[in-house]
């Protein structure tokens, strides 16, 4: 469906336009028409499939730019997502001027308030510091017609449920109500039994659901060896733009440390660091200037990241509906992904798990060999050599030391000697990862060979330059919306190939 065909007002078409959309995907075709009539909508649909503007565009539409009331709210779990969230519609609100403010913690509050009282027709917020406003009587909510609950079940898994019932009940009773969600677990059905009425339901399709296009495989690995084995894979597969999952805090940090020690252009993001710290990180990685980003599931929830061509789970997830939002972040907008996950002998019961809900196999991939990892060296580094030539002016200030080092030696064995300069081997850089607790064992329904076949060891032309258990109960990482106290900053830039021995520390302390 072409977003022309949607009774939309044309000063939102004319900026869907310039944004460069022409037709809708699944959950906007099937979504806006239902809003726009003002029913509720339940929508499953992972971050990435364009749900943002199926929610946004039909706000938009209905939101009365001469009221100086709130008109619609939205309620996003991290600080993250909700700026995004605001960003995304300011941009396709501009033409009509619908006013935009988020709101969320660890931010300073007063100047929230000075903006609030700027009449913003649509608020996008994290439920702490909404609710924070809403009991400062700084957020009014006479005249809300519409609430979302984006990532539902994200802000359940943070322990949301009671602020976000509290925001609702603050709401009149006459408005709609949508609900996005990933996945849709029990709780989430109860939300919408309580607060919605009929809802309409816009399901994508499970094989939508875990993307086609992404390659999904896994390596069978014990734990010492997963490190090594993923900078080879990166030879290999040379990802243009990476995100790496650990399980926890200390993981995310231990590998980001390890990868920089070994050359990669890498930075980790976690709860522990500053709102400053997160937001400069995932700047630089969105745009282009970081080739890996590392993360606990609780930092990287709701990031709307374009562009990642390979998802790395370094520690599989133990809850099977995090594996289905990580390698969401890959695949999108018609690109393929590749996702890789390493799982070690005990943890192959939790592999069935995830493949029983994405309802699709993963692939067995083998290490890749010493000729393949060579292969894919050589490959990155003369494509260094096309990228200099086209576009450094300055190679002329080496001709006489070219002229001179020819005069004495074929170019052949300049070349060997270069190629062996560029070329190290990473492992000559010891980095060791501390082991994690091992997962609590899960039967294995069917009996799976990590080497079973040989899996592709494929992927884009790229540049080589700790996550919290989140059951169901408040988590202090995502929980910092509440408690916007200064988190302690890691800032670990240590760029370039190192030479010296480097070394984590290998005890079981948490």
């Amino acid at each position: 469906m072409k977003f022309k065909e949607l009774d939309l007002d044309p000063r939102l078409l004319s900026a869907v336009d310039e944004a460069g959309f022409e037709e809708t995907t699944p959950i906007q075709a099937q979504t806006i028409p239902l809003v726009m009539t003002g029913d509720d909508v339940i929508g499953q649909a992972q971050t990435g499939t364009g749900k943002t503007a199926a929610f946004g565009l039909p706000l938009l539409n209905a939101v009365d730019t001469q009221s100086s009331d709130i008109q619609a709210l939205i309620i996003s779990p991290t600080r993250e997502l909700a700026i995004q969230t605001q960003e995304e519609l300011y941009r396709l609100g501009s033409k009509k001027k619908v006013k935009v403010q988020s709101v969320y913690g660890g931010s300073d509050i007063r100047r929230q308030i000075r903006a609030l009282k700027s009449h913003p027709q649509i608020i996008v917020g994290t439920p702490g510091r909404m609710l924070d406003h809403i009991n400062r009587h700084t957020l009014k909510l006479h005249n809300v017609k519409t609430v979302v609950l984006d990532e539902a079940d994200e802000m359940l898994d943070m322990g949301f449920v009671e602020d976000i019932e509290s925001i609702l009940s603050n709401v009149p009773n006459k408005h709609q109500t949508l609900l996005f969600s990933a996945t849709m677990p029990k709780p989430i059905m109860k939300i919408a039994d309580k607060f919605m009425t009929e809802p309409k339901i816009v399901k994508i399709k499970s094989k939508e659901l875990t993307a086609d296009k992404i390659e999904q495989y896994f390596v069978k690995a014990k734990d010492f060896e997963k490190f090594d084995l993923m900078t080879r894979l990166f030879d290999v597969q040379a990802p243009e733009l990476a995100l790496i999952f650990g399980r926890t805090k200390r993981r995310v940090d231990e590998l980001t440390r390890g990868l920089q020690a070994r050359g990669y252009n890498a930075e980790g993001i976690h709860g522990d660091l500053s709102q400053d710290k997160r937001t400069s990180v995932l700047r630089k990685f969105k745009a282009g200037k970081l080739d890996f980003l590392v993360a606990t599931d609780v930092a990287a929830r709701g990031l709307d990241i374009s562009g990642v061509s390979h998802v790395y789970n370094y520690d599989i997830p133990q809850d099977p509906d995090s594996y289905v939002h990580r390698i969401g972040r890959t695949g999108r907008a018609g690109h393929s992904g590749v996702s890789v996950t390493f799982v070690t002998p005990n943890e192959m019961g939790y592999l069935r798990t995830i493949e029983n809900l994405t309802k699709k196999r993963m692939e067995p991939m083998a290490p890749p060999t010493d000729k393949e990892v060579l292969k894919g060296q050589l490959e990155a580094v003369k494509q260094e050599i096309k990228d200099t030539l086209e576009h450094d002016k300055h190679l002329d200030r080496f001709d006489d030391a070219v002229t001179e080092l020819l005069s004495e030696y074929s170019a052949e064995d300049i070349t060997r000697v270069f190629l062996s300069d560029a070329i190290k081997d990473a492992e000559s850089v010891p980095v060791k990862i501390a082991p994690e607790r091992p997962l609590p064992s899960r039967k294995v329904s069917h009996s799976r060979s990590g080497h079973g076949r040989r899996g592709r060891n494929n992927g884009g032309r790229g540049r080589r330059n700790g996550g919290e258990n989140h059951h169901r109960r408040r988590n202090n990482d995502h929980h910092d919306d509440k408690n916007g106290g200064k988190r302690r900053e890691h800032d670990n830039r240590r760029h370039g190939r190192s030479k010296k021995s480097f070394k984590i520390r290998t005890n079981l302390e948490k």
